[in-house]
């Protein structure tokens, strides 16, 4: 089940997001501790009212949070958009993520409307390209996208749902 993410869930987001392999291969700061839980949550609702993103705990019930899946929007009347996604180190092997990126997936095609949804996985992360096969996606011929996070370079190849 995915939920929005509350107040009571900073402790909760703490956990599962000051972890070295988030710290690598994502764009979270770290550490990430309260201070950071408390910038995330409020940037995320920000830009939840602004119609640019949304960005939903994974759960097993409605309860504990177990990661997070999130759709990336850039507006009105998106034609593309983006789905991203971290399962906590305690959570990981369950099918967690391949499963909140196809409920992330439907909501992005059904409810919102997008047309063409992608994920940027750099290339050697196997775990999150499993993800990817996993819900249904597909690499892409698009060339790397090059770019420079947390001081070193980085090369995200586009998988696309079809």
């Amino acid at each position: 089940m995915l939920r929005e993410w509350g107040d009571g869930d900073l402790a909760a987001m703490v956990g599962l997001f000051d972890d070295p392999d988030v710290a690598y291969w994502t764009p979270l700061v770290s550490p990430f501790d309260l201070g950071a839980a408390r910038v995330y949550l409020k940037r995320a609702r920000e830009r939840r009212a602004a119609g640019l993103r949304v960005q939903l705990a994974i759960t097993a019930d409605g309860g504990e949070p177990l990661g997070e899946v999130m759709l990336m929007l850039s507006g009105v009347g998106l034609d593309v958009a983006e789905i991203g996604y971290i399962v906590g180190a305690a959570h990981r092997g369950r099918g967690l993520a391949g499963r909140a990126v196809r409920v992330m997936t439907d909501f992005a095609r059904g409810t919102v409307g997008v047309a063409r949804l992608l994920l940027e996985i750099e290339a050697g992360n196997a775990a999150s390209a499993a993800v990817a096969r996993a819900a249904g996606y597909r690499l892409t011929e698009a060339p790397p996208i090059l770019a420079e996070e947390k001081g070193r370079s980085v090369a995200l190849r586009t998988w696309e749902w079809l």
